[in-house]
């Protein structure tokens, strides 16, 4: 499978529930890597802008904060905490950005192994209400990811 024709599918099955799934062209075990190593989370993850790692403790209980530098600026923060880690499989965590505080969500990353080198990316966002589900849809979030998992994609092209 050509990653170039891959998609991001991004639902709301429920009031308070976005779901996101990719599939990506690389094994388990180097998507986990990608998404949880802070010089590699740094190459992908800002829709190709310039993303400072400010942290990145991948366990339970460990802080994360992401700056994305846009060039029309203002720069955008993004945070969290790890509430479970079972590496390669799964990470739940908090997660909020400076463009709606205190709008925080739980999100669940699932990654499974497909075999032949290909892994499916599952995320489930709980939001604590539909309005904070909503903003979230309408923030523009969902050309956000696509741009990030194409730069994923290249940078797992490139590494695994």
């Amino acid at each position: 499978m050509d990653g170039a024709h891959r998609t991001t599918t991004v639902t709301a099955p429920s009031d308070r529930v976005i779901h996101v799934e990719r599939v990506f062209d690389a094994p388990r075990e180097c998507v986990w890597r990608v998404t949880t190593e802070p010089d590699l989370v740094a190459q992908w993850w800002g829709r190709g802008h310039a993303v400072e790692i400010e942290g990145l403790e991948v366990t339970p209980g460990g802080h994360w904060r992401f700056v994305e530098h846009t060039p029309d600026g203002p720069d955008e923060g993004f945070e969290g905490r790890y509430r479970e880690v079972v590496a390669p499989s799964r990470a739940v965590q908090t997660w909020e950005w400076d463009g709606m505080p205190g709008s925080v969500s739980l999100q669940t990353a699932a990654f499974e192994d497909l075999g032949d080198g290909h892994t499916k990316l599952t995320i489930d966002a709980l939001f604590f209400t539909t309005e904070e589900r909503d903003g979230m849809l309408g923030s523009g979030m969902k050309a956000g990811v696509d741009a990030s998992y194409e730069a994923l994609d290249r940078l797992l092209a490139r590494i695994c």
